[in-house]
């Protein structure tokens, strides 16, 4: 068995036993764990020894992360493949550490937070926008580079970005509409590439938390598997080349988007992005006859969707229960439940007081 199969079956193993406190756990440090992939970096058995400890209850994410410092610092020899070791073992424990955590603030200062969180000590300039412009050649695009933000127009930038996606509205907008529109999103902020290094790290941990936001439950399996697919498919909603008729494009992404927020089954295939790939009969695309999930075709909204997954995880749930775990009024959601049952997608059983709800889709 592999080293990249074992830690995946060693983690699955955690959520298979269905035990809540270790499956959000487990799925963390799976996230955190596959992320790494985005950069080329693998993780080393005592970060998924560590891991397990923690997921187990031995051990806190704080003693984790000293553990995990503490190890490397009484290593004295060093190559250029454990120092790539190093930082993905260190920048995992700090992902599992902030998906643990509930606080969040949707603001460009946040992003900065995350990417000071995940890399300081690990980067030189970890949570500070570049003063210098880059390029990156990109195995996807040949060798050719997206054009990302001058460095002088990055503050602006994310502040623009930032305040239209806080006047968006999403209420009303179907499922299918709001993944495609927070797919987009996440292109446009990738895009501006504040920081030197750890972007694509950094854009995932805050969508993570955003999206968590509107009550998804984030599928871990998308970046414990295809971290790598989610970087290409930013490159390729970031990439024109009027010459040779290569127009960005985010049907990758929104593919990637679904597997992550709908558990869609699209495959993901890291080939059919490359810009010389000219099989059309394979090639993916977003259409009609890619494979659903149980919601993303329903006609409902993010808020309602958010509803029905806090149902189907447990049909006795409370309405004030839901208007905490959402973060609506009371109110709010009797709207929503009602909305629900008239849509015939929940009905109650056995009364009020002593039912229980059930999800009809």
């Amino acid at each position: 068995m592999s080293d990249e199969i074992k830690w995946q079956y060693d983690l699955e193993e955690y959520i298979k036993q269905g035990e809540p406190g270790k499956v959000e756990k487990s799925e963390a440090w799976q996230t955190a764990i596959g992320l790494q992939a985005v950069d080329g970096l693998k993780t080393s058995e005592y970060l998924l020894d560590t891991a397990k400890e923690h997921i187990e209850g031995n051990i806190t994410i704080d003693e984790a992360q000293k553990r995990i410092q503490s190890y490397y610092e009484q290593r004295i020899e060093r190559t250029e493949m454990e120092d790539s070791t190093k930082e993905a073992d260190i920048v995992s424990t700090r992902i599992a550490k902030l998906l643990g955590e509930k606080s969040f603030q949707f603001s460009p200062a946040e992003w900065l937070s995350i990417h000071r969180r995940l890399f300081e000590g690990v980067f030189k300039h970890a949570g500070q926008i570049r003063q210098y412009n880059i390029t990156k050649k990109e195995w996807v695009l040949n060798g050719d580079t997206v054009i990302y933000a001058d460095f002088t127009s990055i503050r602006d930038t994310l502040d623009y970005d930032f305040a239209t996606e806080k006047q968006f509205s999403y209420e009303g907008l179907s499922v299918e509409a709001s993944v495609r529109h927070l797919a987009k999103f996440a292109s446009d902020i990738w895009q501006i590439h504040p920081f030197c290094e750890g972007n694509t790290r950094a854009t995932a941990v805050f969508m993570i938390k955003y999206m968590k936001t509107f009550g998804f439950r984030v599928n871990n399996d998308a970046f414990e598997k295809n971290s790598w697919y989610f970087r290409n498919a930013l490159v390729r909603a970031n990439y024109n080349n009027l010459q040779k008729d290569l127009h960005s494009t985010t049907k990758f992404l929104e593919m990637f988007f679904g597997n992550l927020l709908l558990n869609t089954d699209h495959k993901l295939k890291n080939r059919y992005m490359h810009i010389d790939f000219l099989d059309e009969n394979t090639s993916q695309s977003v259409s009609k006859k890619s494979p659903k999930s149980q919601f993303d075709t329903l006609d409902c909204t993010l808020d309602e969707l958010a509803i029905l997954e806090l149902i189907k995880k447990n049909p006795s749930v409370k309405q004030q229960d839901l208007a905490d775990a959402t973060g609506k009024s009371l109110s709010t959601v009797k709207r929503l439940m009602k909305s629900l049952q008239e849509k015939n997608y929940i009905r109650r059983e056995s009364g009020k007081r002593y039912g229980k709800w059930e999800v009809l889709i």
